[in-house]
């Protein structure tokens, strides 16, 4: 394997030789300026190496040297685009680079004329530095992990069967660090989390930022606890039995602190609107694509990181015959074959490209998920009602019902919101739902509102359960985002603290603009540099045991543990949902199914049953082995139209409207012959809804009907109620 990491020269970060190591193919002299203890200066003086210093000088630095820290100047010589220097470097050495293009200059710079009359670019931190101790400006680090991993069982958890918990370090707990972090993993654990997934952790500019505004691709964000810490974390919870998801940005670098440009072409001109166009394509793109792959594999290898999460993959100007996906893939796949423990890819994209997720040999990328957005908007406008910007695509009965069913609603249809057709279908008979990772809510899509609102801050504790109740009873990989599972009240705005006042009011003000184009005025979007709009943020803990907040906590736990208690919510199979969306008198308004099972028990694509567009009063989520030809009866004497495993079927009846509703159940059942599973809503009459309650009968009444006067069971559901039911 050829080793494009700086300062290596072995696949470990222990080799007992490494060397200092820095890209940068249009230069034609560079030097390192290594600071380090006065005994390592003493010791490396001794070591025989014949290459000299240029010159040393002194400076103070921070309190981890003795006393003051001896800046000393090595020449760096050229290896093909690389160049390497003479003495090795040490765990604890503090460096930089500089470079000339001076044509005066040359490898050996003493020999031309002084260094001192050429005209350098620098000292500048390593574009590729494992730690940056004294934050994105300061000298780089070379780093050796202190802390060694005590979990041995730690097998992998493969996507299939998770439950994601999304957070933000910083924001997640008072202390905003990794050692915060994980005094609440028994927390989560209790909940039922099985997967951490962290925002970004790269360092970044300031002191306050998402994550996405990262510059390195291989460091970790000091105030969060280092390098070390990241390791503490990840051994922590693979203790108590969690995986880690980290997200990764290599689409764009951030503006702060960015010194890559000035040694070599990581970027390739145009915007991603975040920042230059990461160079995959162009000159020297091989070595740009060698990076990354390095830096992929260090998480996996070295930090023993379960997942990754591609943060938007759109954004890649790839259009090669071997996609970058393919080839990060390769890389997860190559070390799972070598550890044995499963290592997953989890892109982020707006596309609704089923490739993504697609076996290679299906012509696709072979990732193993990839985040659904048109599931969140479905729900998302189903439950609020908002349908402006790209929610006015979503607002129909039969959206929902797709999405539930069949992940994707945009698989080519025309999108007004684009004004063109978008996506492409998903071939649901091979394609594993659970590869389809859906939420409530994420970073996104709450701090891409203006005021950065939470939908617990627009919503009653009954709609945010029935957002829940519909993520957790589809098919898909489930996710939380950090403080939803408590209905929390602290907004997530938008949050960056640039080290440039020159930066931050470029930041606040496209905002601003932003914002503006979907009709929000300046006052409603916080200052992103502001201390208070990260304040604002930061989860509170105390909330968690309070009226509401408790109850929606206690409906999360148990929808949750309805996924362990009963594996089909777990079955990752499109062929084992059918939904359906009634009016008033109980005739379905909308409905879908994911694929049916047929005569010849091969799966196949069922055609949308409706397109009508008027809104439906409550929905039916089945869930279903597709094994046998046993049809789940639904109301009015259908059938779903896909099969079922008779004594292993759930369903969900969810009131989606302010008034009480009447709903049938199925042909031939009697209410002893449903469990009920879980219940949130108050009941007709009561007057609180916030209790889960699985104990509860069943209230309904019988009417008689005008056809053939069959006697039909009715279930009364208040507004908003779920109830979810075993068969």
């Amino acid at each position: 394997m050829e080793h494009t990491r700086p300062a290596q020269s072995t696949e470990t970060t222990t080799s007992p030789e490494r060397y200092f190591r820095l890209w940068s193919p249009d230069t034609t002299a560079a030097r390192v300026h290594v600071r380090r203890p006065h005994e390592q200066q003493d010791s490396s003086s001794s070591r025989g190496h014949s290459s000299s210093a240029l010159y040393t000088s002194t400076s103070t630095e921070s309190d981890d040297f003795t006393g003051d820290a001896a800046t000393v100047i090595y020449p760096l010589h050229r290896t093909g685009e690389w160049w390497v220097s003479d003495i090795p470097a040490h765990p604890g050495d503090r460096y930089a680079f500089s470079i000339t293009t001076d044509p005066a200059a040359s490898d050996d710079t003493t020999s031309t004329k002084d260094s001192d009359a050429i005209e350098w670019v620098g000292p500048f931190p390593d574009p590729c530095s494992e730690r940056q101790p004294d934050g994105v400006h300061g000298f780089s680090e070379i780093w050796e992990p202190t802390y060694e991993f005590n979990c041995t069982q730690w097998r992998g958890r493969p996507l299939e069967g998770s439950v994601l918990y999304e957070l933000h370090v910083g924001t997640f707990t008072p202390e905003g660090t990794f050692d915060g972090l994980i005094e609440k993993l028994p927390y989560l654990k209790d909940l039922g989390v099985t997967t951490i997934e962290l925002m970004p952790v790269a360092p970044f500019g300031g002191t306050r930022n998402w994550g996405y505004d990262g510059n390195n691709w291989f460091a970790v964000q000091e105030s969060y606890g280092g390098p070390d810490g990241l390791r503490k974390l990840v051994d922590e919870a693979h203790q108590h039995g969690m995986a880690v998801c980290l997200d990764v940005v290599y689409n764009h670098f951030g503006p702060d602190g960015y010194y890559g440009g000035a040694f070599a072409p990581y970027t390739s001109g145009g915007s991603t609107g975040w920042g230059e166009v990461v160079n995959l394509v162009g000159d020297h793109s091989d070595t740009v694509r060698r990076l990354i792959m390095d830096a992929i594999r260090r998480w996996f290898t070295e930090f023993r990181i379960d997942a990754l999460r591609l943060d938007a993959v759109h954004a890649f100007n790839d259009p090669g015959a071997h996609p970058i996906l393919e080839q990060m893939n390769d890389v997860a796949r190559d070390v799972t074959a070598r550890t044995g423990i499963p290592r997953t890819l989890i892109a982020e994209s707006d596309q609704n490209d089923p490739r993504i997720v697609s076996p290679v040999a299906a012509g696709g990328y072979g990732l193993a998920g990839q985040w659904c957005d048109d599931v969140h908007h479905a729900i998302h406008s189903a439950v609020s009602g908002e349908h402006h910007a790209y929610y006015g695509d979503f607002g129909s009965p039969q959206v929902l019902a797709t999405a539930l069913t069949r992940a994707f609603w945009h698989d080519g249809r025309y999108s007004q919101f684009r004004g063109r057709t978008h996506g492409r279908p998903i071939h649901h008979a091979t394609q594993p739902a659970s590869s389809f990772v859906t939420y409530t809510t994420t970073h996104d899509q709450t701090g891409n509102r203006a005021a950065g609102d939470r939908p617990s801050m627009n919503l009653t504790p009954e709609q945010q359960v029935t957002k829940a109740a519909l993520v957790f009873t589809s098919p898909y990989t489930p996710m939380l985002f950090e403080g939803e599972e408590w209905g929390a009240s602290t907004p997530f705005p938008f949050f960056a603290s640039h080290e440039s006042d020159e930066l931050n009011e470029l930041t606040k003000e496209g905002r601003k603009r932003e914002f503006a184009r979907a009709g929000w005025s300046d006052d409603a979007v916080p200052d992103p540099s502001a201390q208070s709009t990260f304040d604002s943020a930061r989860l509170d803990w105390d909330e968690l045991t309070k009226g509401s907040h408790q109850a929606i906590h206690d409906a999360y736990r148990k929808l949750i543990a309805l996924r362990e208690d009963f594996p089909l919510l777990r079955s990752g199979n499109f062929a084992s949902i059918s939904v359906s969306w009634h009016d008033d008198s109980g005739n379905p308004a909308a409905a879908a199914h994911g694929a049916d099972v047929n005569a010849s028990g091969a799966l196949s694509t069922p055609p949308v049953v409706d397109e009508s567009p008027g809104r439906g009063r409550w929905i039916r989520v089945d869930r279903f082995s597709p094994v046998t030809n046993t049809a789940v009866p639904t109301t009015g004497g259908n059938t779903a139209s896909a099969q079922a495993n008779g004594d292993n079927t759930i369903s969900a009846f969810i009131n989606l409207a302010d008034e009480p509703a009447d709903i049938p159940l199925p042909h031939g059942s009697e209410i002893n012959d449903w469990n009920v599973i879980f219940r949130f809503g108050a009941s007709e009459g009561e007057e609180t809804s916030l209790a889960t309650d699985t104990e509860a009968t069943l209230e309904h009444s019988t009417e008689d009907k005008s056809v053939g006067n069959d006697e039909e069971t009715r279930v009364k559901l208040a507004p908003w109620e779920t109830i979810i039911v075993a068969l």
